[in-house]
């Protein structure tokens, strides 16, 4: 082999404590598309397990229940406990170029992938954001 040949690497971009996964559960990897400025989706949570994701083009605003809102730019991993906790932003940061993350998401059988969070509860859990 030739110093001018490629080599394989592996590079660890996150490591998390084991989070909490449901038996029997579900696991869909999916890749969200947000075109310029797009405010994302509406507050959420994934009620039936952690989600995983990478950060592939672009910049999104990503803000979790109990953390400041942050930038995740191209290159960064990112998760999101399930359950309960509220995923409040992950908008695109960017009003010039869309923003596109693959997510791997664990469930529950029987569970939604997301589930919309309501304005009264938003209200009741103000206290727990960061931001308020």
């Amino acid at each position: 082999m030739t110093n001018s040949e490629s080599k394989s690497t592996m590079k660890v971009l996150q490591e998390v404590r084991s989070p909490l996964i449901p038996d029997d559960a579900f696991v869909s990897t999916v890749l969200i598309n947000h075109p310029p400025g797009a405010p994302g989706y509406p507050p959420h949570r994934l009620p039936g397990g952690p989600g995983f994701g990478y950060m592939i083009e672009g910049e999104m605003l990503f803000e979790i229940e109990g953390e400041a809102p942050r930038v995740l730019r191209a290159g960064d991993a990112f998760w999101g406990p399930g359950g309960d906790v509220i995923h409040y932003q992950d908008a695109n940061h960017r009003p010039d170029i869309p923003c596109s993350f693959v997510l791997t998401i664990f469930r529950a059988p029987g569970l939604p992938m997301l589930e919309r969070v309501t304005e009264v509860e938003l209200e009741e859990r103000k206290r727990l954001r960061a931001t308020s």
